[in-house]
């Protein structure tokens, strides 16, 4: 099949800073909390950390070139916080700037764009301390942060996406302690960091349009997305109602829950939430709900990994089982493009809003074979599945702006610590000599096309 995107579409990769910097105790950087969770005994994969990472911190020539080898113009990656902030107060850290402006720098130089995430997880251990997303005065500290950043880069940063996936920030952060800072609250002490996020975000989108009128400002999202079993009007209502809904026992991982807040300026309706969720909502402070009023993004920005299959039930709508042997990826994902096809068709009708994949990748058993290269077919198969169903939803009416591959290098994947690897580029961790695999000369190709041949 053959498909061309948009004029200006904006091919690209991302990154985030712990996954790949390294650097910890360089440069004057404070102690994150990722750093602290990945140095307790039993939260990662073999106890690894992102002590080194990639060591972008030292190598961030080499990554730049690899991004205008591969014909891409823009690059995601974000900003450390306690890089620059080290104890999240204020107290800026030239050092750590310095190091963001020889990327920013680099990345211009060589006629990429920066896309700048302002928080990928990386909270200052300090402000953890004080009660991290619990704690209000968190979302005034971000705002402070953000407000720096915009001053700092002004005339040279114009993306920003404030938030990484609040879902994960709070479930798996402060629900299932699966990541940093690791705890076990429940419904309603989820909830407060939620609020608290969402705070953030209005806050310094503020911040950041003051900086700078020609600042676009996102929020990058993840979350359930269903896709119908048939082009049924009935299914495709099915998907469409089950990927809206805020169920007590799975009300964090949707998007609605932070986009129909910033997006719309209201919480979901009650009817959509369970009672629990429910009275959370009612209880939010009114300084809050009016700080929705300013927090309406640019961009959305959409983490897309797999969907839900869904249809319409004789009890109405309801999930669909996968097929016996439906397809994985290494890291046991399913394999379901049919999300980039429908779930952005439905997120675009809700909102109307600039969309950007900021996110969508896959990781592949990789290896260099025998004759020193990568070959990743899978991830081949899997991107061009994938963009074709993005194509479709573009041509449908999705207003999608661009794309950014995850990742652009094999990295340290949170508590999977090294065991995961998502990358164009394979990282030899022992060496940090990086290999662009198979896969990175079939998306260079791509971008240089805008399209797929």
């Amino acid at each position: 099949m053959k498909a061309s995107f948009p004029q200006n579409f904006v091919w690209g990769a991302a990154t985030s800073s712990y996954q790949i910097e390294g650097g910890v105790a360089e440069g004057g950087r404070g102690a994150s909390i990722w750093d602290t969770f990945s140095h307790t005994p039993g939260k990662t994969h073999r106890g690894e950390t992102g002590d080194v990472a990639c060591d972008s911190f030292h190598r961030y020539r080499e990554d730049v070139a690899l991004l205008k080898q591969m014909n891409l113009t823009a690059y995601r990656f974000s900003v450390a916080w306690p890089r620059v902030d080290p104890l999240g107060d204020g107290h800026w850290n030239a050092a750590g700037l310095a190091y963001y402006d020889a990327l920013v720098d680099e990345l211009r130089s060589a006629g990429i764009e920066p896309y700048i995430t302002l928080y990928h997880w990386d909270l200052p251990q300090a402000l953890e301390d004080k009660g991290g997303w619990q704690n209000e005065d968190t979302a005034r500290a971000f705002a402070a942060y953000a407000a720096k950043m915009a001053e700092h880069f002004r005339g040279r940063v114009h993306n920003w996406f404030t938030i990484n996936e609040i879902a994960c920030v709070v479930k798996l952060g402060y629900g299932t302690g699966e990541h940093a800072p690791g705890l076990n609250l429940p419904l309603e002490g989820q909830f407060t960091c939620w609020r608290n996020v969402v705070y953030a975000h209005c806050l310094a989108e503020q911040a950041l349009h003051a900086a700078d009128p020609a600042n676009r400002v996102g929020f990058a999202s993840t979350g359930r997305l269903c896709y119908p079993v048939s082009d049924a009007p009935r299914d495709v209502e099915a998907a469409r109602a089950l990927t809206f809904g805020c169920p007590d026992d799975d009300w964090t991982f949707t998007h609605q829950m932070s986009l129909d807040a910033l997006c719309l300026g209201h919480w979901p309706e009650p009817e959509l939430c369970g009672p629990r969720l429910a009275a959370c909502i009612a209880a939010v402070p009114e300084h809050i709900n009016q700080a929705l009023a300013f927090g309406k993004p640019d961009m959305v920005g959409l983490n897309i990994y797999n969907g839900v299959p869904a249809r319409m039930g004789v009890q109405g709508p309801e999930y669909a089982d996968r097929p016996a042997g439906y397809p994985r990826t290494a890291i046991g994902w399913p394999i379901e493009p049919e999300c980039l096809h429908w779930g952005v068709r439905f997120i675009h009708e809700r909102y109307g809003l600039p969309i950007f994949i900021t996110e969508n990748g896959l990781s592949c058993n990789d290896k260099v074979y025998l004759d020193g290269k990568v070959h990743d077919a899978d991830r081949i198969d899997f991107l061009a599945r994938y963009l074709l169903a993005l194509h479709q939803a573009i041509e449908e009416g999705a207003d999608v702006r661009g794309y950014f591959q995850w990742s652009l290098m094999d990295n340290f994947e949170w508590s999977n610590g090294y065991n995961e690897r998502f990358g164009l580029v394979f990282v030899d961790y022992a060496t940090q000599d990086r290999l662009p695999k198979d896969s990175a000369a079939w998306y260079g190709a791509v971008a240089a096309a805008n399209g797929i041949a």
